[in-house]
């Protein structure tokens, strides 16, 4: 393929909304993955410097009266048991695949080293092991959910 092609090919990926583009031509064929930018990968861009803007003063305006205080969510309340927590921040799933049963669900019984949960992180798939015997009281996390590390996963009683 010719290289004024190639580049042109690159520069239609880089502006457009697709993130992939394969053409065969011939027997050649050619791929273009866009990658992530630099902000999505976490690098730092050089710093800006802003100028602050002045104010313009203005009278503070005169406090709302109190009403009836919103209600406040309470926290569920402390389940008593033993309490596994996840090792790692990743996303929590309950089964292997979707079309799998859970690997554990509320009344299960559940042995020391038995397979829990799988914690996803930076695309490895981590089995949660139980370290404790016992019957499982509560699954503290929906399949799907994103978990931060000694998130409350289960309770084991």
């Amino acid at each position: 393929m010719d290289l004024r092609k190639l580049k042109t090919l690159i520069d239609l990926v880089a502006e457009s909304g697709i993130s992939e583009l394969e053409i065969t031509e011939g027997e050649g064929k050619v791929r273009i993955v866009k990658g992530p930018t630099p902000m999505q990968q976490g690098y730092m861009q050089a710093p800006m410097q802003m100028q602050p803007m002045p104010m313009p003063m203005q009278q503070a305006p005169a406090p709302a009266p109190v009403a009836a205080a919103a209600p406040v969510a309470e926290p569920p309340p402390a389940d008593t048991g033993h309490v596994v927590k996840s090792p790692m921040v990743g996303t929590f799933y309950r089964s292997a695949n979707p079309n799998s049963p859970p690997f554990a669900e509320v009344g299960t019984q559940v042995k020391e080293g038995q397979t829990l949960c799988i914690v996803e992180a930076m695309k490895l798939m981590n089995e949660i092991e139980s370290d404790k015997a016992g019957t499982v009281k509560a699954v503290l996390v929906e399949n799907g959910q994103p978990v931060e590390y000694g998130q409350p996963l289960f309770v084991i009683e």
